[in-house]
């Protein structure tokens, strides 16, 4: 990895380079990448289509380089150290060439089930070892990967499986997690009714929960992978051809599919890892995400992969069987590098220091944190407690669009300051913007969070809708990708991250599209009308505050939250349910019918002193009514 920056001048002048030339800059860096065939252009790029190209004509498969180029050197180096949900269970530790066997078996199991190049397939499973090698086994063959995290509903699986036409889907009969039992083979069975293009579906022993299995579609997928081949030819795949489509939330109703590139992620992905947290072998990499997220595809599978380290993999949760869990796990394995949310750490924090007491964590050389920018009381707790003062803390800043962190302090070599991303990375080039559009330029000055020039990671498309990207990243501001959030940089040019400025809420460092929410809420029999904000959490960050009106009075309104929490569950996953519900007569709205949700956030968060003037309002008195009425925890 001669790509990794060893110190603050070698940042600036990596960072110089990029700007000034950014071709030269991301070329050297893909040279050291294994492909079949080397690009024709490193860069072609517009954002008003938006069109945007990485290493163009190149040809590589992800998993030669994840996989195939480590066998000869290190083959025996452990690739993953799977942690199961129960402690009592024995882990499982699998070396690269046990990884590479294994991708390909899977890959000829996808095979004899009529998958090819540039079919999607949909993955559904617990955090078991054969998540990963089911990710890499559809890279292996150029099918393009879509994995569903395994707290989503039938009716949210079976909205990603129609909208990316998904003909195999990959399961279990159940998952783990904490003292919960998931029935996933029975939530897909739901989804499947409405899905026709699903030909075979694979399931994974892990429950061993009795389950409906439909001859001549289901599969236990053990006895499919007996047989197999331990030898799989990788595809051979453009630069741009699809690795993946990942599903988020967005801010109207129906989740948008976004697409990852071979080439340009595989750079991007390896660079921020090796570089964010200064990777050194044999050091051990824990990821606490879960791989139905991006942070969980990008820094447990493909980053440290293609860097050749090792990861470790968590099946259950932080809490289980107590608050100690993670720190036995930091004890067990001599973790160097421990990279989770904060919200796990302000839950763990909560839970006292009772938790940590005894474990040695004297292995821990570097933390991280991701999903939502970590506020000081927990940032403070985690280097000092976790840490025990000596290890550096990367606040990293970034999104599912991006595919990489973007904003962050690199272990050891940026000064770091609580609640701050820091510095971005060499080629990211972020600027801030007025409401108008117009730079804000200088330190000690806060904006519109917006890149200005393409990084390889960047999302090419949101899966069958284009226009769609083009609309929510590119067109607010013209020439700039909009990240929707807000930052602040102070006086030394640090950036701090300063929440969403779009109607979407990070619930536990997980987006939420305040529509999809509202959406699910308005099928709940005898609900007229919601509307949904966010609203600080103590130990989500933002909770989910849901304003509803329904056809008659509500008599038992304990029942009714359940009931609608219960639809939301449904729906969307237990992910969304609405932390607060509080039942209205109406809506603050404008004239025009627009719901007026900066009021509706300033009650939810208790700041009912100065909401504005309201007499516009279609309903002036309707503001006074909610704010009494006001659920308050």
């Amino acid at each position: 990895m001669n790509y990794q920056i060893r110190s603050f001048e070698e940042y600036e002048d990596a960072y110089r380079k990029s700007v000034e030339d950014p071709e030269g800059f991301w070329g050297e860096i893909a040279e050291q990448f294994q492909w079949r065939k080397k690009w024709d252009k490193v860069l072609q790029w517009n954002f008003e289509e938006p069109d945007v190209k990485w290493f163009q004509g190149g040809k590589l498969n992800i998993t030669e380089n994840c996989l195939d180029r480590h066998l000869q050197t290190q083959g025996n180096t452990l690739a993953l150290i799977w942690e199961p949900n129960d402690p009592r269970e024995a882990a499982v530790k699998i070396t690269y060439r046990e990884l590479y066997e294994k991708v390909c078996r899977f890959a000829n199991v996808l095979k004899k089930h009529g998958a090819k190049k540039g079919d999607r397939i949909c993955i559904y499973l617990p955090m078991v070892p054969e998540l990963a090698v089911a990710v890499l086994a559809c890279a292996r063959i150029g099918a393009i990967h879509s994995v569903v995290f395994g707290g989503f509903s039938a009716r949210s699986i079976a909205e990603r499986i129609q909208d990316a036409q998904c003909s195999i889907v990959i399961t279990a009969d159940g998952s783990f997690r904490g003292t919960k039992t998931i029935p996933l083979k029975e939530v897909i069975d739901d989804a499947l009714e409405q899905c026709p293009s699903v030909k075979s579906v694979l399931v994974h022993t892990r429950t061993r929960t009795p389950v409906y299995m439909q001859r001549g579609r289901d599969y236990w997928l053990q006895e499919e992978l007996k047989g197999a081949d331990s030898d799989c030819p990788a595809e051979e795949m453009d630069a741009e051809d699809m690795l993946f489509i990942l599903y988020t939330s967005g801010s109207t109703g129906k989740p948008k599919g976004v697409v990852h590139t071979c080439g340009g992620y595989m750079v991007y992905a390896a660079y921020t890892f090796s570089n964010v947290f200064q990777y050194a072998q044999p050091e051990i990499h824990f990821c606490t995400a879960d791989i139905g997220w991006i942070t969980g595809h990008t820094y447990i599978v493909y980053g440290p992969l293609a860097c050749g380290a090792t990861s470790v993999m968590f099946e259950g949760v932080p809490n289980y069987p107590d608050a100690g869990r993670l720190w036995d796990i930091v004890d067990k394995y001599r973790v160097n590098i421990l990279y989770t949310a904060p919200t796990a750490i302000r839950s763990l924090m909560q839970s006292g220091m009772k938790f940590v007491e005894g474990k040695d964590l004297s292995s821990l050389t570097k933390l991280g944190s991701v999903g939502e920018p970590i506020n000081e009381e927990a940032w403070y707790w985690f280097h000092e407690h976790i840490g025990k003062g000596q290890c550096p803390i990367v606040d990293t800043w970034w999104q599912t669009e991006t595919a990489g962190i973007m904003i962050s302090p690199l272990a050891g070599i940026t000064e770091t300051k609580p609640g701050y991303a820091t510095l971005p990375l060499p080629g990211v080039q972020p600027v801030l913007l007025d409401e108008k559009g117009e730079e804000i330029q200088g330190n000690g000055v806060s904006g519109n969070l917006c890149i200005k020039f393409p990084w390889p990671g960047i999302i090419r498309t949101t899966y069958g809708d284009h226009e769609r990207c083009r609309q929510n990243y590119f067109d607010t501001y013209k020439g700039m990708y909009f990240t929707g959030d807000g930052c602040l940089r102070d006086k030394d040019g640090y950036y701090r991250i300063t929440g969403r400025v779009d109607d979407v809420i990070n619930v536990s460092g997980h987006r939420i599209g305040t529509a999809e929410v509202e959406n699910a809420i308005n099928m709940h029999t005898g609900v007229v009308e919601s509307a949904v904000v966010g609203y600080p959490h103590a130990i989500k960050g933002q909770g989910i505050y849901a304003y509803v009106i329904t056809e008659k009075g509500i008599e038992e309104e304990e029942s009714a939250r359940q009931g609608i929490s219960a639809t939301v569950a449904r729906l969307i996953g237990p992910i969304a349910k609405p932390d607060k519900i509080q039942f209205v007569r109406g809506l603050p709205k404008t004239r025009s019918g627009k719901i007026m949700r900066r009021i509706l956030r300033k009650i939810a968060e208790g700041d009912t002193a100065n909401l504005g003037d309201t007499s516009a309002l279609l309903d002036p008195p309707i503001v006074d009514e909610i704010k009494n009425g006001a659920v308050i925890s």
